[in-house]
């Protein structure tokens, strides 16, 4: 009996230097990254992303809306540089098709898609970068652009970037200055310092014509 199956994107993270970090940043950084899997929840119609801690420092998601990878990815990443400039994760992304339903838990989830998410994470490891979509993606490319942007932000302009990632609900520059306790102009020059215009725009045309 064939089962039914679902495309998804999964995303294969570990944290940078973690040892480094020590026990506590480590804690909060998981925190941070949970928090913001709980919240892309509701960018894929409420569906849960299974948050999965692994392999000691790693960490896994599979979205539901695979067209919302590199956002996601970079929202995972906004999230961390917020807590400061030490926070970061390599991410390995990969697409591709699983049988329904996932389990909760993805330590055990053996699909391909998990695998060769798991192996661009190991090549972004051995590189320069820190972002990397599986090479046979359209977006590969553009990641190394996105991952060099991801590297310069500093946890302020991070903050205001995680607050306008949200793919239904854009905050207004004043909502966002008041949820920071900041002012509006110092959102807005955050914003352009990270080259969050520039960004959006390209992660919204690799949405609207890689996944059309």
């Amino acid at each position: 009996m064939n089962r039914e199956t679902s495309r998804i994107s999964v995303l294969t993270g570990d944290l940078v230097n973690s040892t480094g970090l020590g026990p506590e940043n480590v804690e909060r950084a998981f925190d941070a990254l949970e928090a913001c899997a709980e919240m892309q929840a509701g960018w894929m119609n409420g569906q849960s992303l299974h948050f999965t801690r692994h392999r000691g420092d790693g960490w896994q998601v599979a979205l539901a809306e695979p067209k919302y990878a590199l956002r996601s990815a970079l929202h995972f990443k906004a999230s961390l540089r917020s807590l400061g400039d030490e926070f970061d994760s390599y991410i390995g992304i990969a697409e591709g098709d699983v049988s329904k339903p996932i389990s909760e838990n993805l330590n055990g989830a053996n699909f391909p898609v998990f695998v060769t998410s798991g192996h661009a994470l190991d090549q972004a490891q051995k590189s320069k970068h820190r972002l990397i979509y599986d090479n046979s993606h359209p977006a590969h490319s553009v990641t190394v652009l996105l991952d060099r942007i991801c590297k310069e932000w500093t946890p302020t302009q991070a903050q205001a970037v995680r607050e306008r990632l949200h793919p239904h609900k854009n905050p207004t520059l004043s909502e966002v200055a008041v949820r920071l306790g900041k002012s509006r102009q110092a959102v807005s020059k955050s914003l352009y310092a990270a080259w969050y215009f520039e960004l959006l725009l390209t992660v919204e045309n690799i949405e609207n014509f890689a996944h059309a």
